[in-house]
């Protein structure tokens, strides 16, 4: 669950800079590297004035909203990114993990189903997928438990796939 829960990253360069323009977003990641999240928003928001449908930086904008706890900020940006770019994988990837993030895992499940279908072999959001799958099976287990007749059966299954969850950690 740990590759779900951390905030994605990959492939965020969704266009090819040069020069003086690539420098912005080195300085952006930079930041948000060093978790300094108010500078990077600065820099982000500064650049986003120019270019406001820059996919590349509304994406790291949307790690830096994250990064200042500002999640509902950060899922309204996603989602934009998706509607605006449903064929970019890392905005429904993103967003899916914040939904998952919140235990909400049939919209996470959405999203990931999204980012697959955009690009089938995104590694991450396959990964995420399985652990989506996983949490929902763990739901579904823990309703099970409270009205089945076989109660240790549905626990036991339960706890095998906490564990397997766990395990995914890195």
């Amino acid at each position: 669950m740990q590759a779900l829960l951390s905030f994605v990253l990959t492939g965020l360069l969704l266009l090819s800079c040069v020069g003086a323009q690539a420098d912005v977003y080195q300085d952006v990641n930079r930041l948000v590297g060093a978790a300094e999240w108010s500078k990077a928003q600065t820099q982000a928001q500064e650049h986003l004035k120019t270019r406001p449908t820059d996919p590349q930086m509304r994406l790291l904008l949307s790690r830096i909203q994250d990064g200042l706890g500002q999640t509902a900020l950060a899922m309204d940006t996603l989602q934009a990114l998706t509607q605006s770019y449903p064929e970019l994988p890392e905005p429904h990837n993103n967003l899916a993990v914040l939904l998952a993030r919140q235990n909400r895992y049939a919209e996470a499940l959405v999203q990931l189903q999204d980012a697959v279908r955009a690009r089938p072999d995104y590694g991450t959001a396959l990964e995420n997928l399985g652990d989506v799958y996983i949490a929902l099976a763990i739901e579904a287990y823990q309703n099970a438990s409270r009205s089945a007749a076989q109660q240790s059966r549905v626990t036991s299954k339960r706890l095998a796939a906490e564990q397997l969850l766990k395990s995914s950690a890195p």
